[in-house]
């Protein structure tokens, strides 16, 4: 055999090949080593959107509330609150299904804090407790539910708690733990549970050649991977931050495009935490869900009063207070808002009570549609990735609520939204019920099995499109 023979079988370096595929992933493929390249105006940017962050956050709450008949065009406020709740925070969440993690990455306020005071910091070891899978789902519980006691939306003292107090958080962990790590990101973000399952159907990643990297001579300076991701064994986007500090090394990283759903088709059972699909099915799809819809709904005003009825005929008054504080329960006399001990009370009912309700009808779809198929391969957890392109539709849904109600307080009115709308559920609905099928049929050849799982998985999709289908059509 020629002496060249073994090199010509050798696999080609990770930037030869994603070239072979042609211009989008070579663009790709610059445009991540341009991220690599740049760092510095990365970081430039990151100190700026600190500085926007949290003059958003900061300044309204030390502003009078807007009176009566203040555009979001005459008042910082309700600019401020525009801006951050009708536009930021929605299309980030949309950013994690087109870009991955690019804004934890890059943009992230809270994760430029922590990783920048961590090299200031203690640099503890991080304790076995806060490894914890289930944290991020606790915290995305606790903020939601939270946030909507305290009106977080409305209010900017209320946004300044719940948004400034887990910016605390992050520097407080970012000062305790690890040295230029994000730990508060990995381990502890409200948002950073959500984050992950919405980045696996993103169409872009870095993806990691294996063999490439293996074969490839170790470069001098190794790559400071801030959410502590294992970048040789990365396989998909959950983890990743998407800041490019890796992109080209060794020349096995590189910014490629994939379908999406390789993410999902391609995991394995043993990858899937119950803390993931947890987060999925009561936070995501559960909990958020009930949050997003308990002012609009009939059932909750029904609640109330019956609540209220059987307290005054019992004589039972102190419920009916209003004397929280507004760091509590919403507390603005001053314009008409404030909330009865009751109120709260029926709140924490409806989003917990309505909110686990539904998870768990997702739970016994997804659990028994894996029962019928009967292998270890798919075990509910893994089927229920298939439902994260409905949590994206679901979260989007429901954050551009708020934004067509700001609009609608200044007199714009939007008559292709209903339409939009439907168009938004079918996507996401039509994902989810492709990649419920195709995990189905990588398990089982029994075409029964198959067509008895895939119906039954049905049944959760169609739940979710007949909660939005009342919300926004006969509510």
């Amino acid at each position: 055999m020629p002496a060249h023979s073994s090199t010509l079988k050798r696999p080609l370096p990770a930037a030869a090949a994603t070239q072979r595929r042609g211009p989008i992933a070579g663009l790709l493929q610059a445009c991540g080593r341009g991220m690599q390249k740049h760092g510095a105006t990365i970081r430039a940017i990151q100190w700026a959107v600190v500085v926007f962050y949290f003059g958003l956050v900061i300044t309204p709450a030390f502003l009078p509330l807007p009176p009566e008949g203040s555009s979001i065009l005459d008042n910082l406020t309700l600019f401020a609150q525009f801006l951050f709740w009708g536009i930021w925070w929605p299309f980030v969440m949309v950013s994690m299904l087109f870009m991955g993690r690019l804004w934890c990455g890059v943009f992230c306020p809270e994760g430029t804090l922590t990783e920048w005071v961590s090299w200031r910091g203690l640099n503890l070891p991080i304790p076995r407790w806060l490894k914890w899978g289930g944290w991020p789902f606790v915290a995305f519980v606790c903020t939601t539910v939270f946030g909507q006691l305290v009106s977080v939306y409305e209010y900017p003292k209320a946004a300044l708690l719940v948004l400034g107090g887990s910016s605390v958080a992050a520097v407080a962990v970012g000062l305790l733990y690890g040295k230029g790590k994000r730990v508060w990101c990995r381990h502890l973000c409200p948002a950073s549970g959500v984050f992950s399952l919405l980045a696996k159907v993103a169409p872009v990643h870095f993806r990691v050649d294996r063999a490439a990297w293996d074969t490839a001579a170790a470069p001098a300076q190794p790559v400071n991977c801030a959410p502590l991701v294992d970048i040789r064994r990365m396989t998909g986007a959950s983890d990743c931050h998407a800041c490019g500090r890796c992109a080209g090394h060794r020349e096995a990283v590189q910014l490629s495009p994939r379908r999406p759903d390789a993410e999902i088709l391609a995991s394995k059972a043993e990858q899937i935490h119950t803390g993931e699909a947890m987060t999925l099915l009561f936070g995501v799809l559960g909990i958020a869900t009930a949050a997003f819809q308990w002012t609009v709904s009939p059932w909750f005003v029904a609640l109330k009063t019956a609540a209220a009825n059987w307290l005054i005929d019992h004589d039972s008054f102190l419920l009916l207070q209003d004397n929280a504080p507004w760091w509590l329960l919403t507390h603005y006399p001053e314009v008409g808002d404030v909330f009865t001990w009751l109120d709260g009370l029926c709140i924490l009912a409806y989003i917990l009570g309505g909110g686990c309700a539904i998870a768990l009808a997702l739970l016994g779809v997804v659990a028994l549609a894996s029962r019928i198929v009967a292998s270890p391969q798919l075990p509910w957890r893994r089927l229920a990735l298939g439902l994260v392109p409905l949590a994206g539709a679901n979260v989007f849904l429901g954050l551009s609520m708020l934004t067509l109600s700001q609009l609608k307080g200044e007199r714009v009115i939007l008559p292709w939204v209903p339409d939009a709308r439907i168009a938004i559920l079918a996507l996401g609905i039509g994902f989810a019920l492709w990649l419920g099928l195709r995990l189905v049929l990588q398990t089982t050849p029994a075409w029964g099995r198959r067509v008895a799982a895939f119906s039954i998985y049905t049944l959760a999709p169609a739940l979710i499109g007949a909660i939005w289908y009342v919300v926004f059509f006969v509510w």
